[in-house]
């Protein structure tokens, strides 16, 4: 039996929390990267609530693939359906991406779902980091997580254009 890959976009590409036997960077098309997820607790309230990536239909988003053992497939996937569908904001996918090697492989991912009340839309730059500046949630100040994930990507050879001026607007 093959290993399954899981594609990363977030936190995951940092702190995947999973066994894994090999990482590499990954291309997937047909969504981006986007700070369209109403936070209510961990980075905002229900009545100040933040922003946090979700992966949003157009484009593409460069992130990491992990290599995961077959015979972990059953427990790594139930760990990212506890640590990714607790409000159900994200929708499990198994979608196609394409290695840095340019090989194809199917990856399972999380996608926003765009019918679920914590859904943000699509917002400019300005807009997101309006909503971001001073809220706060359990895991901290809404501002700390984009930053931190801005410098992480860059760590990662990864640019993100959008986010980076999103990140240049709450500093």
């Amino acid at each position: 039996m093959d290993n399954f890959w899981v594609f990363g976009y977030g936190s995951l590409m940092w702190r995947p929390g999973f066994a894994h036997v090999e990482t590499r960077k990954a291309r997937v098309f047909g969504y981006r990267r986007a700070l369209c997820v109403h936070s209510h607790v961990h980075r905002g309230t229900p009545d100040r609530p933040g922003l946090v990536l979700g992966l949003d239909r157009g484009g593409s988003c460069l992130g990491l693939a992990f290599s995961v053992p077959a015979e972990l497939s059953d427990e790594v996937t139930a760990y990212l359906r506890e640590r990714e569908l607790v409000t159900h904001v994200y929708k499990e996918r198994r979608v196609p991406v394409r290695l840095d090697d340019g090989t194809m492989v199917e990856a399972l991912t999380y996608v926003v779902d765009r019918s679920h009340q914590q859904y943000a839309g699509s917002l400019d730059a300005e807009h997101a980091a309006q909503r971001i500046s001073g809220a706060i949630g359990q895991s901290g100040p809404n501002e700390d997580y984009v930053l931190n994930t801005v410098e992480h990507l860059k760590a990662l050879g990864i640019r993100d254009h959008w986010l980076e001026a999103v990140a240049a607007q709450i500093v």
